[in-house]
């Protein structure tokens, strides 16, 4: 008979304010790992999202500034007496700047387990929040894991856990037809992304640019904010004229409900640790036009759930596209190939990141205690 793992005091640091992929992560992580009967508590910025979302849900949250020499002093005085007061079995770190602090407060503690999770799919400079401060790493994709090992981090020391997605159903296909007055025999490709040059949207406008001038039911849905780059993608429709045709929406709440009126996924993205947003697209039925860079080929399978084009090759990324626009039947199989990927095999479930980490903890405290 199996054991059942013994229930865990965890607490994630995070010096972001913003709330993107990687605080989806840990907030989705976080509740996973309750709902799984674990203790879990944070440490953020007063002024963070994830802390007023996690304070919202019930979570306690320690929160104090992280920014320069004076409240990194100070964090590791007040952040020591938390860890030791609360006695926390695990202490998982998320960024640079909160490893530092908060794992330095953790090493002073004695708290048991120290994990840095490594988010981005930039190369690793210095080893010090990695092999250093803490006893060991997890990261959101195998080719992130990759590049740790590659820098120097030993194998058995870093694993990958996937994140989750939000596996939301009973979703209206037909509130953002309705909203943009489309017809039913319009195809719409969509994109879901916050406005950074690095995601391609630029490159993903000029890609379908062609494609919207052969076909008068054809339309581009880009969903997210960010500036200067908003602005800049705004201007390059109107100077193209595609402006009835290449839709804006900004950042938006009701991204399950987008994502059901879309007829194919795209991001033209140049760098992804993972990308959570493919998944999600797959999960809503979508077959998916991508790039084969970074971690987006664990996501997407090239050929079953999507198409994978290289990066910065516009005329690739046009064909791929135009083939799944010209196709109503590959793209009804590859989005069920997606589907299937993800509510029957469960990959990227809130059960599968907890039970990936909490394997990873288990496993680690016993190395440790060693």
């Amino acid at each position: 008979m199996t054991k059942e793992p013994r229930p865990l005091r965890i607490v994630h640091s995070e010096a972001a304010t913003s709330f993107g992929g990687q605080e989806q992560y840990i907030y989705r992580m976080m509740h996973a790992m309750r709902d799984r009967g674990h203790h879990l508590e944070a440490i953020c910025q007063p002024h963070a999202i994830l802390a007023q979302r996690l304070s919202d849900d019930g979570f306690t949250v320690h929160t104090l500034l992280m920014d320069g020499p004076a409240n990194f002093v100070k964090g590791v005085i007040k952040l020591r007496k938390v860890l030791k007061a609360g006695r926390f079995d695990v202490l998982n770190t998320h960024s640079r700047r909160d490893t530092m602090l908060a794992g330095c407060a953790g090493r002073l503690a004695g708290t048991p387990l120290i994990v840095r999770t490594r988010h981005l799919a930039k190369r690793v400079g210095s080893l010090l929040s990695f092999t250093v401060i803490p006893h060991r790493v997890t990261t959101s994709s195998d080719y992130v894991r990759k590049l740790l090992i590659e820098r120097g981090v030993r194998p058995s020391d870093v694993a990958t856990v996937y994140p989750s997605i939000d596996l939301r159903q009973g979703v209206d296909p037909q509130a953002l037809r309705q909203e943009l007055r489309l017809a039913q025999n319009d195809i719409v490709i969509g994109c879901v992304a916050v406005m950074r040059a690095e995601k391609g949207h630029r490159a993903l406008v000029d890609a379908v640019e062609p494609l919207i001038r052969q076909r008068p039911n054809l339309h581009l849905v880009l969903v997210g904010g960010g500036s200067p780059v908003f602005e800049q993608v705004q201007e390059q429709v109107q100077a193209k004229g595609l402006n009835k045709r290449v839709h804006l929406l900004g950042a938006r709440k009701d991204v399950p409900e987008l994502l059901a009126g879309f007829d194919i996924f795209a991001l033209a993205t140049e760098m992804e640790a993972a990308g959570m947003v493919f998944a999600e697209a797959a999960s809503a039925g979508l077959p998916i036009v991508g790039t084969k860079v970074g971690g987006v080929p664990e996501m997407v399978q090239d050929g079953v759930t999507g198409l994978l084009v290289p990066l910065h090759d516009q005329p690739a990324l046009t064909a791929a596209l135009e083939r799944l626009i010209s196709d109503p039947a590959l793209r009804i199989q590859m989005g069920e190939a997606g589907r299937r990927m993800i509510r029957v095999d469960g990959k990227f479930s809130g059960q599968a990141m907890a039970e990936s980490i909490e394997s990873c903890y288990e496993r680690w405290l016993g190395e440790l205690r060693k």
